[in-house]
């Protein structure tokens, strides 16, 4: 993997360990030259693993909707910033530029991100590997409800396995790079500018 898209909150949340762990995420992903593609913004947890990586001189790619670059301020050391014009172009374009997606603790538009990305795999847009970063057990009901779909026949099997997850950063990156998609899983090309 060149770059992996990182979703999570903008906000910082009430528990420092969250914002902790994204920073060693981004310091992480940096050592192992693994450019960091994000939501562009200084601020929460988006600003954290934004840090982590550009204090380990790693590639730090932000994608920031217009409409938001009052709400979100760009981070100032980036490597690179696109601009785009909504919040579905933004997606479309961190899918783009990554090679595998993590997501963070986060509220609404992390959740919307990692279930499109989802869906685009369910469907066979993409193969790129897809994992949550449990921290502090953010997401165990998320992937509670997720084994009740998959138990009530209302998710695949194959589709329930694509959400890699861990509460350790280097486990989920080992089980990114052993991720084998679905044979039936289509590649559409993909503009890596």
């Amino acid at each position: 993997m060149k770059r992996i898209s990182v979703f999570c909150a903008s906000s910082i949340g009430h528990n420092p360990i969250y914002k902790e762990t994204a920073y060693q995420l981004g310091a992480f992903l940096a050592k192992r030259e693994i450019g960091v593609v994000y939501g562009g913004s200084h601020l929460g947890l988006m600003g954290a693993v934004a840090q982590g990586a550009l204090d380990n001189n790693g590639e730090v790619i932000g994608v920031l909707p217009h409409f938001m670059s009052g709400k979100e301020i760009a981070h100032p050391g980036l490597s690179k910033l696109f601009m785009v014009d909504s919040m579905h172009d933004r997606k479309l374009k961190m899918y783009e530029l990554s090679d595998g997606i993590i997501a963070l603790p986060g509220g609404f538009g992390t959740f919307e991100e990692l279930f499109e990305m989802l869906t685009w795999a369910q469907l066979g847009l993409h193969k790129e590997p897809i994992g949550i970063l449990n921290i502090n057990g953010y997401y165990d009901h998320l992937l509670a409800m997720i084994e009740t779909m998959r138990r009530e026949g209302l998710l695949k099997e194959s589709n329930a396995a694509m959400v890699l997850h861990s509460s350790n950063a280097i486990d989920l990156y080992d089980q990114m790079m052993a991720y084998v998609p679905d044979k039936n899983v289509l590649t559409i090309q993909k503009d890596q500018t």
